[in-house]
């Protein structure tokens, strides 16, 4: 008798407790077709701060992106490059002009400044600069106010904004540069792996995508974690790691096949889904054998969108990137990537009102 009643009181404690044990509503599962912001809102500010990655949220994103690149002390922070000249005020600092090199990286030699060559309390004391402020003149107006955020800063921001919201907010990670990074003693893969253990986060239905243009990387990824993997393709060109001839050969059907045995989806440039004015097969090729599609990169100014998309000859103005998604989401795709998140999430709503 005293068990039942202890079984019963147990059940009317549990029944009246708030959600996870907090009074707020639980997180809601993410909207179709997904709508990643690309570096943050990084239309509107300095990519890869925490501000664009906070206005993002507030614009509605679902996942935001951050690319990841190591510290001298193997800290995974949040650039595009690991090349800081153009994203950083790393030029005003005297105190390291004499880290300024040549390297090569997948090919390519650059002569500046590197992640690499700094530990994170060296990082800390450098300032976000607008990328593009030929185009983006607003987002230089931020120059000088933001840190560069750690990938455990970006999913903290990310966990309390879902508290805050009730949205699952998700974190789509791009590992840059692997094998370059593995050679020169910093692999990046297994610890950013760890990052996401430690959240929590290792499991196929974790608000996680890990993204990748190389696959050798993504394969030793698929063996050590179930979070989603997205195998990346530019429009020219092949992996930095030499695992295929090119990104071409990979959309072919038995290209696609072999992608489909490790990574989740694909991350094609957008114009792979055109060929001038026609759609091209892809999308459809790809859900053939499981594949989910998230193009790249939606963006507002005319100098990114085809010409039927742009207003004027300005490359800087604004053209109809609303458009251009809308035709997008007419495929069938899975999500998006867009440096405009509120157009995104507009253009998906509108979408659906009126499909």
């Amino acid at each position: 008798m005293v068990s039942g009643l202890r079984i019963a009181l147990t059940a009317v404690l549990l029944a009246s407790a708030p959600a996870n044990g907090q009074d707020r509503p639980m997180p809601k599962p993410f909207p179709t077709p997904i709508v990643i912001a690309h570096r943050g809102a990084s239309g509107s500010r300095p990519e890869h701060t925490l501000a664009a990655y906070e206005l993002a949220i507030d614009q509605g994103a679902d996942f935001i992106e951050p690319d990841l690149v190591p510290t001298k002390d193997d800290v995974l922070v949040a650039r595009h490059e690991n090349a800081i000249a153009e994203t950083t005020d790393v030029a005003s600092h005297p105190e390291f002009a004499d880290r300024r090199t040549t390297k090569t990286i997948d090919g390519q030699t650059i002569t500046g400044w590197f992640v690499e060559d700094f530990t994170l309390a060296e990082l800390k004391t450098l300032r976000a600069r607008e990328r593009l402020p030929q185009l983006r003149a607003g987002n230089a107006a931020y120059d000088g106010r933001f840190e560069i955020p750690t990938l455990a800063e970006i999913i903290d921001l990310a966990k309390r904004r879902t508290r805050e919201t009730g949205r699952t907010i998700g974190i789509y990670p791009e590992t840059k540069h692997p094998t370059y990074f593995a050679r020169i003693g910093h692999p990046t893969d297994d610890r950013l792996v760890a990052e996401l253990r430690r959240a929590g986060w290792d499991s196929a239905d974790a608000p996680v995508f890990i993204q990748s243009f190389e696959v050798k990387n993504l394969q030793h990824l698929h063996g050590i974690t179930k979070v989603r993997l997205i195998q990346l393709m530019a429009g020219e060109g092949g992996p930095a790691d030499g695992a295929v001839p090119s990104y071409a050969a990979m959309l072919t059907p038995a290209g696609l096949r072999q992608v489909a045995t490790y990574a989740y989806g694909l991350g094609p440039d957008k114009g792979q889904l055109w060929q001038g004015d026609a759609p091209t097969s892809l999308v459809a090729d790809a859900h053939a054998v499981g594949l989910k599609v998230h193009p790249w990169t939606y963006r507002a100014e005319n100098v990114f969108l085809p010409a039927r998309f742009r207003h004027g000859d300005d490359p800087a103005t604004h053209g109809d990137v609303a458009g251009e998604i809308r035709r997008a989401l007419g495929l069938g795709i899975d999500g998006f990537f867009t440096d405009y998140p509120l157009i995104g999430v507009e253009t998906r709503s509108a979408a659906k009102d009126h499909p």
